[in-house]
């Protein structure tokens, strides 16, 4: 991998494993652009949606709701759209469905991409720049209970919380790959590198993936 030229280095990771940490810290030895919420912010404004608006429809197997709703009664799309102040984002538009959202997600992907050299986090990533020819793919995931104490800690939630929230992270996130990509996004055979947080710092992580790329590549990192 040419770090001198062109590149993309893609970080799918699981909820708690520490990777948008890993990403961050590897785009600053790097010296270059690190995407992280880039993506979310632009999908939020694109379709006026809260975060977590976002995450539910990208979640969903099908819009079934919408299908009812315009079935009932239709509705127009220039009635759901409101000031794109974020006081004002909804957390729901039947109007969208996730094909609307992965159409987006991937022109956003390639735009930030085309830009310059970066380090992406995004679960679709992998697959979505499939094509680039200076791309490494890394996959960070993290023993259970660590996980947990992690998401407990940023979120200041109880155990009980923490699981459910990485339940049902784990299970819509995969979801989203499987519909769009027909993989699973625990195959490793989607990644250049897989890296397991067990006894490392995000920081020897980093060191890991910077091994990676000098023993692969042209020119060292």
């Amino acid at each position: 991998m040419d770090t001198k030229g062109d590149f993309v280095i893609t970080i799918s990771r699981e909820l708690g494993s520490g990777g948008r940490t890993v990403g961050r810290k590897l785009a600053g030895r790097l010296g270059v652009r690190y995407s992280d919420k880039e993506l979310i912010h632009a999908l939020m404004r694109k379709f006026n949606l809260t975060a977590s608006g976002i995450e539910k429809l990208k979640g969903e197997k099908k819009n079934w709701l919408a299908d009812v709703i315009h079935l009932v009664v239709p509705v127009p799309k220039m009635c759901m759209f409101v000031d794109l102040d974020t006081r004002h984002m909804q957390e729901f538009r039947p109007d969208l469905t996730p094909d609307d959202v992965f159409q987006a997600e991937s022109q956003i992907l390639r735009d930030i991409a085309g830009q310059g050299p970066c380090v992406i986090a995004g679960r679709s990533g992998f697959f979505v720049l499939e094509d680039g020819p200076n791309k490494v793919d890394v996959f960070i995931t993290a023993p259970r209970e660590r996980r947990i104490a992690r998401v407990m800690q940023k979120q200041d939630l109880s155990r009980e919380e923490a699981e459910r929230v990485i339940d049902k992270v784990d299970k819509s996130r995969d979801n989203y790959v499987r519909r769009y990509t027909g993989k699973s996004r625990y195959d490793s055979r989607n990644y250049d590198l897989v890296i397991n947080m067990d006894g490392l710092t995000e920081d020897e992580a980093v060191e890991v993936i910077l091994a990676y790329i000098r023993a692969n590549g042209k020119q060292s990192a």
